[in-house]
This record gives C-alpha cells, sequence and structure tokens, in this order.
C-alpha cells in the first residue's frame, strides 16, 4: 500500500489517453481515476485496479472506506499535482469535503 495526496479528476468531455472518447472504458458507477507519470507504466496501466482509502486531511474529510477505481487516463497536468485523480463520484465516496486529502492504495 501507498500514501498519496489525491485530488479530484473530471474530464470535462475531453478525450482519455486510455479509450479515447469511447463510453465503454469507463466502469460501472463512475469510479474512475486518472494517474500521474508514476502509475502510468507506458500507457500499461490503462484498465489496472486499485482500492482507495481515505487515511486523513483537513477538517478530518474521510468516510472510513475503501472504493475500488478504474485507471482510464494520464494526469493532464505536467506536473501532476497527486498520483491519483478521481472522478467526483469516486472522490465523494471516501471524502465528506472538497479538498485534497491523503490515501492508501493498493492494486
Amino acid at each position: 500500500m501507498y500514501l498519496y495526496e489525491l485530488i479530484c479528476k473530471e474530464l470535462n468531455n475531453e478525450a482519455t489517453r486510455c479509450g479515447g472518447y469511447s463510453e465503454d472504458q469507463f466502469p460501472p458507477g463512475e469510479l474512475f481515476a486518472a494517474v500521474s507519470d508514476g502509475l502510468w507504466d507506458n500507457g500499461a496501466s490503462c484498465g489496472r485496479k486499485y482500492r482507495v482509502r481515505c487515511i486523513s486531511g483537513p477538517k478530518r474529510p474521510c468516510k472510513g472506506r475503501s472504493i475500488v477505481v478504474q485507471v482510464v487516463d494520464l494526469c493532464s497536468h505536467d506536473p501532476c499535482p497527486a498520483t491519483l485523480q478521481l472522478s467526483n463520484k469516486a472522490f465523494d465516496a471516501i471524502s465528506k469535503i472538497d479538498t485534497k486529502v491523503n490515501v492508501e492504495y493498493a492494486q
């Protein structure tokens, strides 16, 4: 397991690096993520699944549950502000408020 900061990811109808504009790339429930270069692995991370759990953050944001997200994209920022960027639904599933949180994750 690893501990990293995490921020919310919203695609805004942009093509992803894994599946372009295909709706089929997104898992049920819209629990998906974009990853930083460290996890990207030259695109081999497309479709990988990670169990993610919020463990700390300002104002005690964590809901105390873990979720499984699927990688659909490479982080679009350079440098990427976080190791994982979750979809809005994934982020809302683990955090009570919109803030940077620390997570642990495992493939």
